[in-house]
């Protein structure tokens, strides 16, 4: 436990590190390791074309009724983790519905392979470490692309070390933990297929996803209602430059 949250801790020190070179006035601050990321977007794109796309695509003919037992089971460990994040950013109402997810689920759905929970009005409330901190006001931290995974920032990923230390996740061994990881990640990679050709279609895909991400994460954050970012370039644009026209 302690060297979970050493590894946290220091993930966020070293995100409060990160600096966008000075002579480069056209660098992402987001994403200050950007040639590193890029490096892995590359590698990233090579593992998915040999290894990952021809595993969902096997997986993708396992009976859709057994895939999604498998994509239940994983989604209701993650309920206890939701009641505990939901509770700390005090929304009870959404704790308790991840309460009586997690009991109905585990128990007339069969330890979750049923999600009877949904039907009844209890919809899922799912809310992570990184979510909780960041409604806190802890920074974010860098964007990164991370090998074998994808785009990440550091409070995302750090905190889900803490996640992973709460009944029932906390009792997995490797292989159930190694199990779970491939049927999710399996999983996002068939309902990433109709995303591709958006990709395929911009300028820049390494760019495009990013932009994707950073929708993704503060959609998570705010609850589907993120506050409107000032755009910076009309911020630059003053009354002088429109008097002009």
């Amino acid at each position: 436990m302690f060297k979970k949250l050493t590894l946290m801790v220091l993930a966020i020190v070293l995100s409060g590190c990160a600096s966008v070179p000075e002579d480069d006035a056209w660098a992402d601050p987001r994403d200050p390791f950007e040639d590193f990321n890029r490096d892995m977007w590359a590698f990233n794109e090579k593992l998915d074309e040999h290894v990952l796309l021809p595993a969902a695509e096997a997986y993708e003919n396992v009976p859709e009724p057994v895939r999604e037992g498998l994509r239940n089971v994983s989604d209701n460990l993650e309920e206890p983790a939701s009641l505990l994040n939901n509770a700390l950013q005090g929304k009870v109402t959404d704790a308790g519905v991840s309460f009586w997810r997690f009991v109905i689920n585990s128990t007339v759905g069969v330890v979750g392979i049923f999600d009877v929970a949904t039907p009844l009005g209890l919809e899922r409330r799912r809310e992570t470490f990184g979510e909780t901190l960041a409604s806190y006001g802890v920074p974010e931290g860098p964007y990164l692309m991370l090998p074998g995974y994808g785009p990440t920032v550091v409070i995302d990923r750090g905190a889900d070390l803490y996640d992973r230390t709460y009944f029932p996740r906390s009792e997995l061994d490797f292989s159930a933990r190694a199990a779970r990881t491939g049927v999710k990640a399996l999983d996002t990679r068939l309902q990433l297929r109709q995303q591709e050709q958006l990709m395929q279609n911009s300028l820049d895909p390494y760019s495009f996803v990013k932009e994707a991400y950073f929708q993704y994460w503060r959609n998570k954050v705010y609850d589907g209602n993120p506050p409107v970012e000032p755009d910076p370039l009309e911020e630059e644009l003053d009354d002088d430059f429109y008097d002009q026209f």
